[in-house]
């Protein structure tokens, strides 16, 4: 009997149609990098990587400027607060002597038995004495008002630095938050150069910062790197002295935040050569710019503060033949170089 089943008929370019599904699978995710062998991001130029970095320097000394200002309220509310709460503890001394006071003359009231003045009179044995007793009461009736109003004005300022310590308690945690925000920026920034660094030769990584070869102290003296201390004339001694100052910490490693001795970053660089002068600056470039009179850059003269970029996030001490001695960035010590190696943004003489 034959079958009434019908042969399977094979898919006319079914074999085909399959490779090529397979085949453009394979092309999309080639494509898409799926197979392990994506194009790696392009390789950036050494100029490309060493204008990366100096831009994260300069968003980095940005911060750390705002960090030094935080700093500087910080410890000021400190300041206050800690003079305050010796004022609260004095006043807690002279409250306590008050109080001993009144305690005394309590003490001499309950043993007098409380009786009025005319019972007093009338059982006295000697009237003329007892008058004379009422007369001192009456006296130490008022000492006694005097007391309790001294310890009233004693609790009252008592409360009153307390409150004063309590608004400095809350600007105190505000800038130590202010501080903390601050740190984190700058060192994520400082991170990502340091990162990007690795990626360039030892060459250009000198560089950065000023020009090479002129970080050692070696150089100092020599005509091309830094004019001498009092080469050309500073307008006072006390410009002089700052000079002299920033040429002998010409190496000093750059830190942020730090004002010395050993390192500095460039306000504080600044802020350490004119104390050295018996001269105190504001810590940051903001405030620094506004420490003395406005100068042009033609009137430049050594010891004149030069600041840069419009944010006035950098200074340097201008040394005299268009040089300035400033702490550039992690990345180099303190070092001489040009005024026109940045944008200029002022210069101030210190007053």
């Amino acid at each position: 009997m034959a079958s009434h089943r019908r042969p399977r008929q094979r898919a006319s370019g079914g074999g085909t149609a399959r490779t090529a599904a397979v085949i453009a699978l394979t092309g999309a995710a080639t494509a898409a990098g799926l197979d392990g062998t994506g194009h790696a991001e392009p390789e950036r130029a050494p100029a490309q990587v060493r204008a990366e970095v100096e831009r994260l320097y300069r968003e980095a000394e940005v911060a750390t400027e705002n960090y030094n200002g935080a700093r500087e309220k910080a410890e000021r509310a400190e300041r206050r607060l800690a003079q305050l709460q010796d004022a609260a503890a004095r006043r807690q001394e002279r409250l306590a002597s008050a109080r001993a006071v009144l305690g005394t003359a309590a003490a001499a009231q309950y043993r007098g038995g409380g009786l009025g003045p005319a019972v007093q009179l009338a059982l006295s044995e000697n009237p003329d004495e007892y008058l004379e007793g009422a007369a001192l009461a009456e006296r130490m009736g008022s000492r006694q008002a005097a007391a309790v109003a001294r310890v009233r004005g004693q609790l009252r300022e008592i409360e009153r630095l307390r409150g004063a310590a309590r608004v400095e308690v809350t600007e105190l945690r505000s800038r130590r938050a202010e501080l903390k925000r601050h740190r984190a920026a700058i060192t994520g920034k400082l991170d990502a150069a340091r990162r990007l660094l690795s990626q360039l030769p030892a060459a250009d990584r000198a560089g950065l910062g000023g020009a090479p070869g002129r970080a050692s102290r070696s150089a100092a003296g020599t005509p091309e790197s830094v004019p001498a201390p009092g080469a050309v004339r500073a307008p006072d001694a006390r410009a002089a002295a700052a000079v002299a100052y920033a040429h002998r910490k010409i190496g000093s490693p750059y830190v942020w935040g730090a004002t010395g001795p050993d390192a500095f970053d460039c306000s504080g660089l600044v802020q350490a050569a004119y104390r050295a002068a018996g001269v105190a600056l504001p810590r940051t470039t903001y405030a620094q710019i506004g420490a003395g009179r406005r100068v042009s850059r033609a009137e430049l003269l050594p010891g004149d503060l030069v600041f840069f970029y419009p944010g006035i996030s950098h200074v340097g001490i201008y040394v005299g033949n268009g040089r300035m001695i400033h702490a550039p960035n992690p990345s180099a010590p303190v070092r001489s170089a040009p005024v026109d190696q940045m944008p200029f943004a002022g210069a101030t003489r210190v007053v």
